[in-house]
Order: C-alpha cells, then structure tokens, then sequence
C-alpha cells in the first residue's frame, strides 16, 4: 500500500488483486478474439470460393447447353446445299455422256 487509507486493507488489496488479474487475461482475450475473427473470416473466404466454383459450373454447363443447342438447331437447308455439292462431282462426266448422246442423234 502506498498510502494510508480508512478502507480496510483486505478491501484494498482484494481490488488490487482483481485489478491485476484484469490486466493479466486481457493479452488473452484480445488474441482469442483475434482467432476467433480470424476463424470467422476464413469461414466467410471458403464459402465465398464454394460460391464462385457453383456459379462458374452453372455457367459451364449454360454454355454446354448453347452450344448443344446450336449443334442441333443447324438449319436443314445447309445440310441439303452441302449434300447437292457434293453430289454435283460427276457433273463433267453428265455432261460428256449427254454431249455423246445429243452427237449420236445429228448422225
């Protein structure tokens, strides 16, 4: 005791004692709140990456569909032109054995 006081002293020093005890824990509660934030923080992090990763597959797969959808919605007529290309590859010999015939007549 530094002064002399008309408080009892078991008062004086039971206050102390708190009051050390007080400034003893605080380094520890501050750093269990620090975990504690920090614990809450990664938790928000993972759950904001699970997040991405489902949207970034709901894209994927729309774009999958689009393209499917693409795929299959190829209009007819471009089928049809390609295949009458490429059936026109004999149209020289027709046209030769036409030719041939057309000649046999002016004989």
């Amino acid at each position: 005791m530094a002064f002399p006081t008309t408080v009892n002293n078991q008062i004086t020093d039971a206050v102390t004692q708190v009051n050390v005890k007080v400034l003893a824990e605080s380094p520890a509660m501050a750093m269990g709140s620090l975990y504690q934030t920090m614990a809450h923080s990664t938790g928000i992090l993972f759950q904001n990456a699970v997040s991405a990763q489902q949207q970034q597959n709901t894209l994927s797969q729309a774009a999958a569909n689009q393209g499917v959808m693409q795929i299959y919605s190829m209009n007819t007529m471009v089928a049809a032109g390609a295949t009458e290309k490429m059936s026109q590859a004999g149209v020289a010999d027709n046209l030769t054995s036409l030719l041939t015939v057309l000649k046999s007549f002016k004989s």
